[in-house]
């Protein structure tokens, strides 16, 4: 017998013309290619077997061959011999109903547009509304090429990205770091002539490099929500920086803020600050010092993601803390120190 056309529509043997119609229909939606992109190979099979049952269940001819004979001797034309012990019997075929006929079966496309119209909206000579005066063929890049020659897309509509922020600390940024997400997403899945929507979680691994700036986004393709005939979403997590208590970041550059005393803006000091991966860096000031200088460590800002082994700079801002009161003989000292006269 091959194939089972009435099994592949999900019809009786019975089934009228409509049944038929309603079938195809109903198949259609759900297999057609372009409504499957992530499973495209098998849902294009299905979707041509489905097609063929059509074709050949709605035609008297064909159909007539085929309930009588099946699969095989339709499409070849050959008709079984009868078993010795049944031939001459008075009700056995043993001639071909139409020795002329040939099965030339129709194209998946040309039904598709019988039923949904050229652009798969259900206004073909099988849906709601007429036909279009055109004919068109559906490609498997998902594009189709009209009578006139013209080109336009059916490629199936893609859902909008979805965002969400990554938080990272300055020290994640500074060293690279590996996040672990978790996301729970929706899936559709086909089993026939039904479409299941069920719940998944997924682990996603995010290898943070470093020198990423505040707004690097990261793109998981397809990893958000499915739904019946729609490319899913591509999932973006977009990196956002957490405050940090002693640096903030410019660029590629680290500022930071320090008050020294008068003291130690006029004599010196050995400054000590730890670096964000830990180290612990000593800088001499030397010069005398006014409030609001700022001072340049080259190499020691943030690292420089396209260019791994160059860093930016370290700038150091001073504010300097003046005494609130001096006694008089601290007065006559600094005035005899500075130059003035006591």
């Amino acid at each position: 017998m091959g194939v089972d056309y009435y099994n592949v529509l999900k019809v009786n043997r019975n089934a009228s013309e409509d049944d038929l119609r309603r079938a195809y229909r109903r198949l259609a939606m759900i297999w057609h290619p372009d409504k499957n992109p992530r499973n495209n190979r098998d849902a294009e099979a299905k979707f041509k077997q489905i097609s063929e049952a059509y074709d050949v269940l709605s035609d008297p001819q064909k159909r007539q061959i085929y309930d009588l004979y099946g699969e095989e001797a339709l499409k070849s034309g050959q008709v079984p011999t009868p078993p010795a012990s049944t031939r001459g019997g008075p009700h056995h075929h043993s001639h071909h109903p139409n020795p002329s006929f040939r099965f030339d079966p129709r194209d998946a496309d040309d039904i598709y547009e019988e039923f949904f119209g050229q652009d798969g909206s259900g206004t073909g000579a099988g849906g709601a509304g007429g036909g279009s005066g055109g004919r068109s063929r559906v490609y498997k890049d998902g594009f189709f090429r009209t009578s006139n020659g013209d080109y336009g897309s059916q490629a199936p509509r893609k859902a909008t990205p979805v965002e969400n922020l990554l938080p990272c600390s300055l020290e994640e940024l500074y060293k690279g770091a590996k996040k672990k997400m978790k996301i729970s997403r929706t899936i559709s899945e086909s089993y026939g002539s039904s479409v299941k929507i069920r719940t998944v979680e997924e682990i996603l691994s995010i290898d943070i490099k470093p020198g990423w700036k505040k707004g690097t986004k990261i793109t998981f393709p397809e990893k958000g929500n499915q739904e019946p005939g729609v490319i899913p979403a591509d999932l973006i997590f977009v990196v956002d920086e957490k405050p940090h208590l002693v640096f903030k970041r410019d660029g590629n550059d680290l500022l930071v803020d320090k008050e020294i005393t008068l003291l130690e803006a006029l004599t010196g000091k050995a400054l000590e600050l730890k670096t964000l991966d830990g180290r612990n860096l000593e800088i001499q000031l030397t010069d005398i010092i006014k409030p609001g200088d700022e001072m340049v460590v080259p190499n020691e800002g943030m690292p420089i993601s396209k260019e791994p082994r160059k860093k930016g700079n370290l700038r150091i801002k001073f504010d300097v803390k003046y005494p609130s009161r001096l006694t008089s003989e601290q007065k006559s000292d600094l005035k005899r120190v500075l130059g003035g006269s006591s």
